[in-house]
């Protein structure tokens, strides 16, 4: 089996889902010369916006090619929801199992079956300040030195303009139409990696190889220069901690309680997003 086949459960979330994306966003798509007509592989995608996942569904849909998901496992439990993600096929991830290799097994095999499978390799909502990529988890990374698969970096950008992240208010805001913008990449050349043993060191330098490649696709997107190194959520986690730390030492009261929760206020955002990062909500998403 060469390629999956989009079947009817696919089909008929394409049914529900295409219509109003068409008739309210408008489409900048962008290399999908680069998509494999045939064979398994694997796709990494920025995410900056609850709302991207439709935009970068529907951009892989019209390639032919349609993604398989990894995604919660509660998600598959019950309702509509659950029975559109067992009938497309997404891969449930068991998040309390301690064994990576163990919760990637149906992608290696989704793969080895010849299918796509997508990572958003950050695992979250992007904390960055400026919604480029940040650092990312080493899934990816990992199943790709298992299979050997191409590794097609995607950006998307837009989404966030509909529905930013970490707004107090899940809200669309559709006026004035927003344009959903989704570009993807020639393969990341992983070779140099294939016959070195899976350490943790090699995972990290292979995760920063495709976030790099992410990145370069999103500055094409957005025009402008991606930043010399990606957004490190733990380092600054621990640098609010130790904020908070220094300004209870120094008596800050109730000062210091607040600022145990919430970290320093950011710079608004230049793309205009207004993002809400507080420490208890990086903290409540690293724990998953």
């Amino acid at each position: 089996m060469s390629r999956r086949r989009i079947g009817f459960w696919y089909r008929l979330a394409a049914v529900i889902c295409k219509p109003p994306l068409l008739v309210l966003f408008k489409r900048d798509w962008r290399g999908m010369e680069h998509i494999p007509a045939d064979g398994g592989f694997i796709t990494a995608v920025n995410h900056n916006s609850y709302l991207d996942p439709l935009s970068y569904a529907h951009y892989q849909y019209n390639t032919g090619r349609v993604p398989r998901f990894l995604a919660k496992a509660g998600l598959f439990k019950s309702g509509f929801v659950g029975l559109m993600m067992r009938g497309t096929g997404q891969i449930p991830v068991y998040r309390e199992t301690t064994d990576a290799a163990t919760a990637f097994r149906a992608a290696v095999s989704a793969i080895e079956k010849g299918e796509c499978v997508a990572f958003y390799p950050e695992g979250t909502l992007t904390r960055d300040p400026e919604l480029w990529p940040m650092q990312g988890k080493t899934g990816a990374a990992r199943v790709a030195l298992l299979t050997k698969a191409p590794v097609i970096p995607v950006a998307q950008w837009g989404a966030h303009e509909a529905m930013p992240p970490y707004a107090k208010e899940k809200k669309l805001r559709l006026l004035p139409r927003k344009t959903l913008r989704v570009q993807a990449g020639p393969p990341v050349d992983l070779s140099a990696f294939y016959d070195q043993e899976p350490t943790a060191e090699v995972l990290r330098a292979v995760t920063e190889v495709i976030m790099a490649a992410i990145a370069e696709q999103l500055a094409v997107l957005r025009g402008a220069p991606a930043p010399a190194e990606p957004y490190d959520w733990r380092k600054a986690i621990a640098r609010d901690r130790r904020a908070a730390r220094e300004a209870a030492r120094a008596g800050g009261g109730a000062a210091a309680a607040t600022a145990s929760v919430e970290p320093a206020a950011a710079p608004e955002p230049a793309v205009g997003s207004q993002q809400a990062r507080s420490t208890q909500q990086a903290q409540e998403d690293e724990s998953k």
